[in-house]
């Protein structure tokens, strides 16, 4: 996998990810809006942190600049 997701926007969306969860969880959303958040939570996180997003592939969208002597 190469990494597609860098910068700013990795932290934001590990943030966005924790707080939408945090939500999902303590929010006491009806039972279908709790599942949509918490899920939009977990996929924020995980991109957030593994560096990669399948959707941003697809569009062509690609933050990560590589640092020399970094892996990709």
């Amino acid at each position: 996998m190469i990494c597609n997701v860098g910068g700013i926007e990795r932290p934001i969306r590990i943030v966005v990810g924790i707080l939408l969860i945090g939500v999902g969880a303590l929010a006491g959303l009806p039972t279908v809006w709790m599942g949509i958040v918490l899920t939009l939570g977990a996929v924020a996180l995980v991109t957030g942190t593994i560096g990669y997003c399948p959707l941003s592939t697809l569009f062509g969208i690609n933050t990560y600049q590589a640092t020399p002597g970094a892996k990709k």
